[in-house]
């Protein structure tokens, strides 16, 4: 079982903010550029919400506002689901699936050490299970004892 550390220790503990007064326009370029699909906002280096391209199409485009004219304050996701390094793959996916949420801010005590998205926590499922099956094909195959 993989824990949200093993994450963090391959993709890296680099998040990406953004504060609450700038625009979406402002935002929408920064993940652009980061090729992400989330910022945490923050104000006071506390994590105050969540802003995704999911708030943009939802909040902006369906809303005909303008993403210039619009601060990311007014749209962030409020309600924030945090883990912890120590957390597993699996209980990541049972927090995502009930809260509906992609992305989970890692919070190390009470200081922010970096982020995971669904992608991430599949992708490592991912590599645990062909682990899984690699073992058992060596194991069959007699290339290894059982332990």
């Amino acid at each position: 079982m993989y824990s949200v550390k093993d994450i963090l220790d391959e993709k890296g503990y680099e998040v990406y903010t953004i504060e609450p007064e700038a625009t979406v326009y402002e935002a929408l370029k920064k993940m652009a550029g980061q090729n992400i699909g989330a910022l945490l906002v923050m104000k006071d280096e506390k994590v105050v919400g969540v802003f995704s391209e999911r708030d943009y199409a939802r909040k902006i485009i369906l809303r005909g506002k303008s993403s210039k004219d619009s601060a990311v304050g007014e749209l962030l996701s409020e309600r924030i689901f945090y883990v912890k390094p120590t957390t597993t793959t699996t209980e990541c996916m049972q927090i995502m699936t009930d809260h509906r949420v992609r992305h989970l801010p890692v919070l190390d005590d009470v200081k922010l050490v970096g982020i995971v998205s669904i992608g991430d926590i599949v992708n490592k499922t991912i590599q645990g299970q062909k682990k899984t099956i690699q073992q058992l094909e060596d194991y069959i195959l007699g290339k290894t004892l059982p332990s």
